[in-house]
């Protein structure tokens, strides 16, 4: 759980809390971004339509990886959808992360050098890009 609640009737900026992903195997993407990102599992439990959920992040962000019971691919509902483009993540060490997702058997693409800073994006296991951005 995070750390920083807001207090009730704290007034505070809006901030973006979590997105929920449709996944084939909850618990191998949750290894993959721990790997990747050194998140942990905030909570895991049972789910909507027999489902099953792993909140993986840090205290301040994460993301909720959904299955359902027995799907081998997304529902027609949970398919990715448009607009959806990609899920940008900052990171700190931006070398060290490519080295851990080609580590992961991942393919980084579509670098990027420029001001204010460094990019690159892959897909993970179930067809979701992600953006890897390094500012420094």
């Amino acid at each position: 759980m995070p750390t920083s609640l807001p207090l009730p009737g704290a007034r505070f900026a809006p901030f973006l809390e979590h997105v929920n992903l449709t996944v084939r195997d909850p618990h191998r993407s949750a290894q993959l971004f721990i790997a990747l990102f050194d998140w942990y599992v905030r909570w895991e439990g049972p789910a909507l339509n027999g489902g099953r959920t792993v909140h993986v992040g840090d205290d301040r962000f994460y993301l909720a990886l959904y299955t359902q019971f027995g799907m081998e691919t997304p529902p027609e509902t949970f398919r990715k959808g448009q607009p959806f483009n990609h899920i940008g993540i900052v990171v700190s060490d931006i070398d060290a992360v490519e080295r851990r997702v080609e580590s992961a058997g991942l393919v980084p693409f579509s670098h990027g050098d420029y001001d204010p800073g460094r990019r690159f994006y892959f897909f993970d296991p179930d067809g979701i890009e992600f953006e890897i951005v390094s500012y420094g």
